[in-house]
């Protein structure tokens, strides 16, 4: 019997009210749906970062989810937070503890959204914490149209391991966020960016498999989206 790998996928997190009157954990179901078809299983991992090293103990890869929150500006150093930003300080923390402990394991990481956001954090960089005030004639990243709809189009980095799993140098994507990052980190890379230069993946090739995108690609919008997870899933069956 084939064995799928264990992925583990981050969830969200409300507090009481809609689904329920206590708080709750949510996540979409593409994300799981994506993984399946890749040939994953994914699993949730609920937000104690005191447990973040068991968790690891029994999965081969970490997807770090999205989100309509915000990662708190003085984990890159920023001592003024924008108007604009929320926090989830309890999954932010546990979401850090999971990605760090990953990472030294060179398990494999793939962020996305606020996850890539996250992610290029957690290698030394640093975000833009509201695009309209910081990128002149910026897109509209917030994209209008439904979220399974293209928003705009990204450059792919020749080179980078993105490139090499999408096997294309332009994909159409979609766009929900406010925020981006500014610098990937000392030893990161740029591996993907929007037409209006805002930075759309990010990766670090000191580990076997290290990516972070700004779109969500469990919406298979573009080709390139489900070849993200079909190599995720390979990485994690290594």
């Amino acid at each position: 019997m084939h064995n799928r790998p264990l992925i583990g996928v981050t969830l969200d997190s409300e507090q009481p009210g809609g689904y329920s009157k206590y708080p709750w954990y949510a996540i979409r179901q593409n994300y799981a749906e994506a993984i399946i078809a890749a040939g994953g299983l994914p699993i949730a991992l609920p937000h104690d970062p005191g447990l973040a090293a068991e968790y690891l103990g029994h999965i081969q890869a970490l997807v770090v989810t999205g989100g309509a929150f915000d990662v708190d500006p003085s984990l890159y150093g920023d001592g003024e937070r924008h108007e604009t930003v929320t926090l989830k300080q309890g999954r932010t923390a546990a979401e850090l503890a999971l990605m760090r402990g990953a990472l030294e394991r060179n398990m494999p990481v793939l962020g996305i959204c606020g996850g890539q956001q996250l992610l290029a954090v957690a290698l030394g960089g640093t975000l833009i914490q509201h695009i309209p005030d910081s990128i002149p004639n910026a897109l509209p990243h917030e994209q209008p149209n439904p979220r399974h709809e293209p928003g705009h189009a990204i450059a792919v980095t020749p080179g980078t391991l993105l490139h090499r799993i999408v096997g294309a140098t332009e994909m159409r994507v979609n766009s929900a966020h406010h925020q981006a990052v500014r610098h990937p980190g000392p030893r990161a890379i740029v591996n993907a960016v929007a037409p209006d230069q805002v930075i759309e993946g990010v990766e670090d090739p000191r580990y076997r498999f290290c990516l972070g995108v700004q779109w969500h690609p469990e919406f298979s919008i573009d080709p390139g989206d489900r070849r993200i997870f079909d190599a995720l899933v390979a990485a994690a069956a290594i």
